[in-house]
């Protein structure tokens, strides 16, 4: 039975193990929430956890909800500039940064329209640079119970600790900071390059619904 998950930006390791390991549905047509991974990422950097947020435009609360998939990004202010150099700062020393580089940098240097649109994509990227497929089933309608689905939608929230017993990998700032967990993806790609997929192979996600 596949796994119906939230697309976000540079979904962090607890998504990724989801995505290794199952077959996943990408929830579509849901309501946009804030304070989510949809908009944010968390990176380990030399002052700890730290977050990249990606801006959004807001609309008047007399338009009321929003549909995810309508959510526009603001690009008037240079974000993905911000972005990488963050990147560069925290990783230019890992194993791995310069195998990667070239293509998560590529991203950088465009504009998306829609935040979902960008979110599909850096999830296609990184299944590239894992070498396992893209994830293409996408939901037609929200059902607020998933039927015929596990229901792996609460993985989005960055409010809710995700309990996995993962195991410690070597972090560029470890000796400063500790291990910092469930990170984004790019921290695992970054430090561990190509064992990253036996990385995630290696771990698993209980479901309530399962």
């Amino acid at each position: 039975m596949s796994i119906l998950l939230h697309p976000g930006y540079f979904l962090n390791i607890a998504n990724f193990v989801v995505i290794a390991n199952n077959d996943v549905c990408w929830e579509v047509n849901d309501n946009y929430q804030k304070q989510t991974f949809r908009n944010r990422t968390y990176i380990a950097a030399d002052v700890g956890k730290h977050m990249l947020n990606i801006p959004i435009k807001h609309v008047s609360k007399t338009e009321g909800k929003q549909k995810y998939k309508d959510i526009k990004v603001e690009n008037d202010y240079a974000w993905q500039r911000q972005h990488w150099r963050t990147l560069e700062t925290a990783y230019r020393t890992s194993a791995f940064f310069e195998f990667y580089e070239d293509e998560i940098v590529a991203l950088y240097e465009k504009k998306h329209t829609f935040l979902l649109d960008l979110n599909l994509e850096t999830t296609a990227l990184i299944c590239d640079c894992l070498q396992i497929d893209m994830p293409t089933q996408k939901t037609a309608i929200f059902e607020k119970e998933a039927h015929n689905l596990i229901d792996g939608r609460f993985l989005i929230s960055s409010k809710t600790k995700i309990k996995f017993n993962q195991e410690n990998y070597f972090q560029v700032f470890n000796d400063r900071n500790g291990f910092t967990e469930n990170c984004s993806i790019l921290d695992l790609l970054f430090n561990e390059g190509t064992n990253a997929l036996s990385y995630l192979k290696n771990h698993s996600i209980e479901f309530k619904n399962a």
